[in-house]
This record gives structure tokens, C-alpha cells and sequence, in this order.
């Protein structure tokens, strides 16, 4: 039987030395060992001005492609709730 899981398509909103994003990466792979099809990737904010002056003070971000966000601090029950709401 073919397998009709939809990717979940996020992006997290982070940079190098963050010791929050690093929880939050953490909080996804959970969330992807519950649901093969959670898959993101990351963007550093500091590779982008825009992205930068957007997101700068408040990574680590989720965001689905529909353009919801999730912004920190949440945990794993915001995300997994965050998750089903935008899948």
C-alpha cells in the first residue's frame, strides 16, 4: 500500500550559537519520531539582511509554508499543536 503521508514543509528561523534554536531543533526532531513526515529546513537569519531585521531578536521561529508562525519560547506540546493546525 502506498504511503500518502503529506510532508509537513516548515522552515527554522535560526543561527550558529544559538543555544535556543538548538532546543528548538531538538523540540523537531521529537515531533518528526511521532510523524515521519515533519521536515524542515534551516535558514540562518544572518546569511540575510531582511531576514535579519525580521527575525533577528526573535529566534528561533517555525514557519509553515502557509506563512503561520511559531515563535519561541514553546515546547513541545505548542509545537505538536502548531504542527496539526498547519498540516
Amino acid at each position: 500500500m502506498p504511503d500518502f503521508t503529506v510532508e509537513v514543509p516548515l522552515k527554522l528561523y535560526t543561527t550558529t550559537e544559538c543555544h535556543l534554536c538548538e532546543e528548538a531543533e531538538t523540540l523537531l526532531r521529537a515531533a518528526q519520531q511521532l510523524n515521519s513526515a515533519v521536515r524542515w529546513d534551516r535558514v540562518d537569519v544572518a546569511d540575510d539582511e531582511e531576514l535579519f531585521n525580521r527575525y533577528g531578536w526573535l529566534i528561533p521561529v517555525v514557519r509553515h509554508d502557509s506563512g503561520a508562525e511559531l515563535r519561541w519560547p514553546f515546547d513541545g506540546a505548542l509545537l505538536a499543536e502548531f504542527l496539526a493546525v498547519n498540516e
